[in-house]
């Protein structure tokens, strides 16, 4: 008993202690070597850029109970410079003025145009609709709180005009919602975890996810994947996964810049972060057969790392139950000696998330000034973020293949933040 027990505990501390900090360099030099090769000397998201062409651009709004923040964004869109684009709200059964408020702004704007779903039906479905209704393209999807950068639509088309086998780019979503700890650590996330693996991804050649809340789209490459699974617990890493499983490529486009509203509570921020945990999970149980077919080794990287931080996740709490029970347990003392407090390997760990903060702070700090006011808060990440994550993957896991999910995934307002 005594022996098995140390294996494990042993096996469990390494497994704590070397994948953040392995993935912390991974991440790193993915970050600088995709900086160096695709983003330094080049203009940021505040520089217009010229392409070849312009290709017809819709843009879809999903909405649903969006009355607040939905005249800012549609107006704030009419800005965008390029010559040629439409904008597409779909009003998804909402329960406010939503509708009104749409049906209003059509009648003083020659881009927009509104869709009304009687009830509602899910984000998927409300982008799978105005999918239809766009004859164009090429679509950019944001979402109906989102501020969306003058010039995001023009960079994330050169990679379309570029790449014909490109079918979706995720673009740099930025938090407005910073009144509180929880927000202005999220300000750090986004920069230093969010797109640095984003970066580092893009190396590997596959990236998990694009972002929900702003991003572009093929239409036929949507097409060939099926788009939007109306079913999906999230629907941003479904469609992510169904694309690439089809040999279709994703972009980052860092410049593509979009403004965003985050949770700024402890119930808000759990419930998004469940949601996003579900939903990984969700996908690597819906399409995991197809993933490690041979063809598709190019996402065996993405499938590993998934996988051990399952792994670690659970290895972490195995040793945070089990630690009070080394201290009171007699035949337990000589098992193995660990401690929750941070020893010499813990102030590496540190030391590594704190080069980790400055190496992705300063190269997101192109795109968003004053970034380094938010590097003192992000002291707090690992106690605030880092459990919060740990335990709605744990909880993720046994729900998800627990629940026997053939229901449409409907949506609900989340908590927005303190609004500036």
């Amino acid at each position: 008993m005594e022996n098995w027990l140390s294996i494990y505990l042993n096996s469990a501390l390494n497994l704590a202690y070397y994948y953040p900090l392995v993935m912390a360099y991974v991440w790193m030099v993915g970050g600088i070597y995709y900086y160096n090769k695709w983003e330094r000397g080049r203009p940021v998201g505040g520089h217009t850029i010229t392409l070849p062409d312009y290709p017809p651009v819709s843009i879809l709004i999903p909405c649903h109970n969006e009355s607040a923040n939905l005249r800012e964004t549609i107006s704030v869109l009419h800005n965008q410079n390029y010559p040629d684009f439409e904008i597409i709200a779909i009003n998804d059964g909402s329960t406010d003025t939503t509708g009104e408020i749409l049906d209003e702004l059509c009648q003083t704007s020659s881009r927009l145009r509104v869709v009304h779903l009687k009830e509602n039906q899910g984000k998927a479905m409300a982008l799978n609709v105005g999918a239809m209704m766009s004859a164009n393209e090429f679509l950019v999807c944001i979402d109906g709180d989102a501020l969306l950068d003058a010039n995001a639509t023009s960079w994330i088309m050169q990679h379309f005009i570029r790449g014909p086998h490109v079918g979706a780019v995720t673009g740099n979503p930025r938090v407005r919602t910073r009144s509180t700890l929880l927000g202005k650590i999220q300000v750090g996330e986004f920069s230093s975890i969010v797109g640095l693996i984003k970066r580092a991804q893009r190396i590997y050649g596959r990236i998990f996810s694009i972002s929900g809340v702003v991003s572009g789209f093929r239409k036929s490459a949507l097409q060939d994947a099926g788009y939007w699974s109306v079913d999906a617990i999230t629907e941003d890493i479904d469609i992510s996964w169904k694309l690439q499983l089809k040999g279709w490529d994703i972009r980052f486009e860092p410049n593509a810049l979009c403004w965003i509203l985050m949770p700024e509570t402890f119930k808000g921020l759990w419930q998004q972060r469940l949601r996003w945990a579900r939903g990984g999970v969700e996908v690597f149980t819906r399409y995991f057969s197809q993933i490690i077919h041979p063809r598709q080794r190019r996402l065996w990287l993405l499938l590993a790392e998934y996988f051990v931080s399952i792994l670690w996740t659970y290895a972490v709490i195995s040793l945070i139950v089990l630690w009070p029970l080394m201290q009171f347990i007699p035949y337990m003392e000589n098992t193995a000696t660990f401690s929750l407090l941070p020893g010499p390997a813990g102030l590496l760990l540190a030391m590594t998330c704190l080069i980790q903060f400055a190496v992705s702070f300063y190269i997101d700090g192109r795109y968003e000034k004053g970034l380094g006011k938010i590097y003192y808060w992000m002291v707090w990440y690992p106690l605030v973020y880092w459990l919060i994550n740990l335990i709605t993957l744990a909880v993720a896991v046994p729900l998800t293949l627990l629940q026997t999910r053939k229901k449409r995934a409907i949506w609900t307002s989340p908590d927005r933040g303190i609004q500036p």
